[in-house]
């Protein structure tokens, strides 16, 4: 499974979000679990709740995803840099066909929008 933490669920994340840290876990303990930070969502997340991106980049199961040109000139299809980072992370690629699923603490920011949501609201 390939999971796009966009920057509520990183942000839920650092404040003890169980959903988003059972997720964790997966993507740490078991194989087949795949979690995603976009490095403009992470910044969202730390702006949000200062200490976060240091935190979740050290996490072992979670895979930054840099801002390459690609997703640079995806940006500007969104409201924030953090939404459409997240949104390019989860389209379809060679590594992951069926692209990704992006959870998120906010699903009505998805709403319309050409991607699968996991809803991490307690």
């Amino acid at each position: 499974m390939h999971i796009v933490l966009d920057d509520t669920a990183m942000t839920a994340a650092g404040q003890g979000n169980v959903l988003a840290s059972r997720l964790i876990h997966r993507a740490h303990a078991e194989p087949g679990w795949f979690l995603y930070a976009p490095a403009c969502a992470l910044v969202e997340a730390d702006r949000a709740r200062p200490g976060t991106a240091e935190h979740l980049a050290a996490l072992p199961g979670i895979t930054v995803l840099d801002l390459d040109l690609s997703a640079a000139l995806a940006l500007a299809r969104q409201e924030t840099w953090a939404a459409a980072h997240s949104q390019y992370a989860a389209q379809p690629t060679p590594d992951r066909p069926d692209g990704a699923v992006i959870a998120t603490t906010a699903p009505y920011r998805w709403k319309g929008e050409p991607v699968r949501v996991l809803d991490l609201t307690p």
